[in-house]
C-alpha cells in the first residue's frame, strides 16, 4: 500500500469530523470519473452521464456538511450506491478503479451515519494505490522491484497525486469555511474533470 508522505496521517487526524469527511469528499469527487469511463465501456451508460449520477449521491455529502441541520436518509443513499459497483466476477483493471470509486462514495455516506475516524486515510490510500496500480500496469513485467518503486515515486500521475491530497488537506486545515470554501473544496476536489488516473471527462 502507499504511504502518505511523513506528518500527513498526524494532520489527517488531527481534523475534526468534519474536515476529514470534506477531505474524503474532495478525494471522492477526483475518483468519480474512473466509474463513468468504466461504465462507457461496458455499454452501460456514457462515462459523463454515469459521473453527474454519482455526483448527485455526493452532492448530498456536501450538502449536509455545509447545512449541519439538513434532513438527508443516508442509508437510502446508500443503497443507491450499490447499483454503480461492477459485476463481482469482473476483476479487469477498470472494474477494480470503479469499485474504488464506489467504495470511497459510500464510506463518504457511511462516516455521516456512524463516524469512522480510520476512514479519510483509507480514501487517501485507496486513490494513491489506484495511481500505483496504473503505473505498475503500464510498467510491465521484468521490471526490478526497486527500479518499480522509483518508478512510481517519481512518475507524474504520483507526483500530482500527491500535491492534489496535500492540497486538498491544506484547505480543509483552514480556520474557518465560508460558503465560499466550501465551493472552492468542491471544485478542487472535482479537478477539472479528471480523475486520479488522468482520465478527462473533457476529452
Amino acid at each position: 500500500m502507499t504511504q502518505p508522505v511523513s506528518g500527513f496521517r498526524a494532520r489527517l487526524d488531527a481534523l475534526a469530523p468534519v474536515r476529514r469527511t470534506a477531505f474524503m469528499a474532495a478525494l471522492t469527487e477526483r475518483l468519480l470519473p474512473n466509474a463513468g469511463f468504466y461504465a462507457e465501456a461496458n455499454g452501460t451508460a456514457s462515462a459523463l452521464d454515469t459521473t453527474r449520477e454519482l455526483r448527485k449521491l455526493l452532492d448530498l455529502v456536501w450538502e449536509q456538511l455545509r447545512v449541519r441541520d439538513a434532513k438527508i436518509d443516508f442509508s437510502l443513499q446508500a443503497e443507491k450506491v450499490t447499483a454503480f459497483e461492477p459485476a463481482e466476477d469482473d476483476d479487469s483493471f477498470g472494474a477494480r478503479r470503479a469499485l474504488e470509486a464506489v467504495m470511497a462514495l459510500t464510506a463518504c455516506i457511511d462516516v455521516l451515519i456512524s463516524e469512522e475516524p480510520e476512514a479519510a486515510l483509507k480514501i487517501s490510500r485507496l486513490s494513491a494505490d489506484g495511481v500505483r496500480a496504473l503505473i505498475d500496469l503500464q510498467a510491465g513485467e521484468g521490471i526490478e522491484q526497486e527500479a518499480l518503486e522509483a518508478m512510481i515515486r517519481e512518475h507524474p500521475l504520483m507526483i500530482d497525486e500527491r500535491d492534489f491530497q496535500d492540497a486538498v488537506l491544506e484547505s480543509v486545515e483552514a480556520p474557518q469555511l465560508s460558503r465560499d470554501d466550501w465551493r472552492a473544496l468542491k471544485q478542487l476536489g472535482r479537478n477539472e474533470d479528471v480523475s486520479n488516473l488522468g482520465l478527462s471527462l473533457q476529452d
